[in-house]
């Protein structure tokens, strides 16, 4: 038995006789290559642009799949409410999305009717149903903590609130991991989720135990790659407006 004055360093295992440094030394497989943005918010070289400010080419209604019924401004996706939700015509698995948002200056309401949204990281449904990362106006407004902005709505209360004002952009960063289901329908491997607002940390590899439903509790019914999709909230107040969206598809 170790001495009490032992240290964890003493119970290491000695190297084998004639180790080289390069015996842990790996050569392939060799990362692709991907030349970064300009800034941290611009599109890499791998990366698919959703929304750059032109147009809507790459999005749908999601109830009907028509083309996608809201609005472009001045560069802006502008929502309209009664167009109802849009989704990408391509669907995903696990990814890296980037996406900005903005809650008008002069927003009405209070609580959940004041600027909200929200992303879909997996679309499941003509409604609401996938996962959600809540989006919404936290800046000096009280709502239930794990359906402010980013919360996953309902399961996760996000670990920081770092809204700017209304009028100022937003940006998250989030690496999605998706689920993944056996053949028979049961769950292999549950969806995660890493995401940064406005580059601070909100949502650290949680683990989601379903999608994400306004009443009762969440659970998972298989489905395979799916669409990203945008909320257009039922709120009285005034639209917000979504810019500079992007995404790289990860390996799963």
């Amino acid at each position: 038995m170790a001495g009490a004055g032992a240290s964890s360093a003493d119970a290491q295992p000695a190297n084998p006789p004639g180790a080289k440094p390069e015996d842990t030394e790996v050569y392939s497989p060799v990362p692709p290559v991907v030349t970064p943005g300009k800034s941290d918010a611009d599109a890499p070289s791998d990366a698919i642009v959703l929304f750059g400010g032109k147009d809507l080419s790459h999005w749908v209604n999601t109830k009907d799949k028509a083309p996608a019924g809201w609005k472009v401004e001045h560069g802006e996706m502008v929502v309209a409410k009664a167009a109802g939700n849009i989704e990408t015509k391509e669907t995903f698995g696990s990814y890296q999305l980037h996406l900005e948002w903005k809650v008008p200056t002069n927003v009405t309401g209070k609580g959940q009717a004041r600027g909200n949204s929200g992303v879909f990281l997996a679309s499941t449904g003509s409604g609401d149903g996938g996962y959600e990362l809540q989006i919404m106006d936290s800046y000096k407004n009280d709502t239930y903590v794990n359906g402010q902005a980013a919360s996953v709505y309902k399961q996760s209360i996000p670990l920081a609130n770092s809204m700017r004002p209304p009028g100022q952009w937003q940006s998250y960063d989030i690496v999605w991991t998706a689920p993944k289901f056996n053949a028979d329908g049961s769950l292999k491997s549950p969806a995660k989720i890493t995401a940064f607002q406005n580059g601070v940390l909100v949502q650290n590899d949680y683990v989601l135990t379903g999608e994400t439903r306004y009443i009762g509790k969440p659970f998972y019914k298989a489905h395979g790659n799916s669409p990203i999709k945008l909320q257009a909230h039922g709120d009285p107040s005034p639209p917000i407006s979504f810019k500079n969206i992007w995404v790289r598809k990860l390996a799963d």
